[in-house]
């Protein structure tokens, strides 16, 4: 059993949304999470959703989904204090749910609602022959580090970099098992589950995604959703 954990656990500070966390925003009438999890949903591989979600706001998760007929949701589980804790809340549900030790977790953003069919199935294929997909895209800016104050520290050549993006993919058990070493070793800082297993040992393999799999987290970001949206909507009409 493939199963997808969504996470939609932030409360939209940077979107300056004083009305709904930015998961809950609506597009042309629906709810850029709705977008994120009807890929999910359409997609043949995958069996289940965990959906983490603010708990102040999983009633409301859970009408939307019954709304617009996602019925691959199995559990919409509170987040926690951090995204690593949120994750594991998630992780943990479909841990539970499971019975297979080969079952695959993919773990994606609530807000990164271009996510495709085609990149679902790549990391699924990665991850049942290397073990894990880290999506990424190229990266198409300088990229350095900080340094002291306002110094430019070093400069690494972009066309070794790439973007890390979701899904993020492992076999279920490793990624279970990785997350109770973590909370063992009281390790509560990793930014990502890609940085989590890298951190105990994990070998990363990339899938390419596609550029607009972006994630919505300013008032920019939002429009630009918009744009390609409607972009995509317009390909269609004109049969491309």
């Amino acid at each position: 059993m493939n199963t997808a954990v969504i996470f939609a656990g932030g409360t939209g500070k940077r979107m300056n949304s004083r009305a709904k966390p930015k998961q809950f925003l609506e597009m042309h009438g629906k709810p850029v999470l709705i977008y994120t999890l009807q890929h999910f949903e359409n997609h043949p591989e995958i069996d289940s959703i965990v959906l983490v979600c603010l708990e102040s706001w999983i009633d409301y998760a859970k009408k939307i989904i019954k709304e617009f007929h996602i019925t691959k949701v199995t559990d919409v589980v509170p987040g926690g204090a951090t995204g690593q804790e949120s994750i594991f809340n998630g992780v943990e549900r479909a841990y539970q749910n499971s019975s297979n030790g080969k079952d695959i977790v993919l773990i994606h953003d609530g807000v990164r609602p271009l996510i495709d069919h085609d990149t679902i199935t790549d990391c699924l294929q990665s991850v049942r022959k290397y073990g894990t997909a880290i999506t990424t895209t190229p990266a198409i800016e300088t990229i350095f580090v900080d340094g002291e104050g306002d110094k430019v520290g070093k400069i690494f050549n972009r066309s070794q970099c790439a973007m890390a993006r979701a899904p993020q993919c492992f076999y279920l058990n490793d990624l279970y098992k990785t997350h109770l070493q973590a909370k063992r070793d009281k390790k509560m800082d990793f930014i990502d589950s890609a940085m989590l297993m890298q951190y105990y040992g994990a070998e990363l393999h990339t899938v390419a995604g596609p550029v607009e799999n972006i994630k919505i987290t300013t008032p920019t970001d939002f429009y630009l959703f918009r744009a390609l949206l409607d972009a995509q909507e317009n390909m269609q009409i004109v049969g491309l």
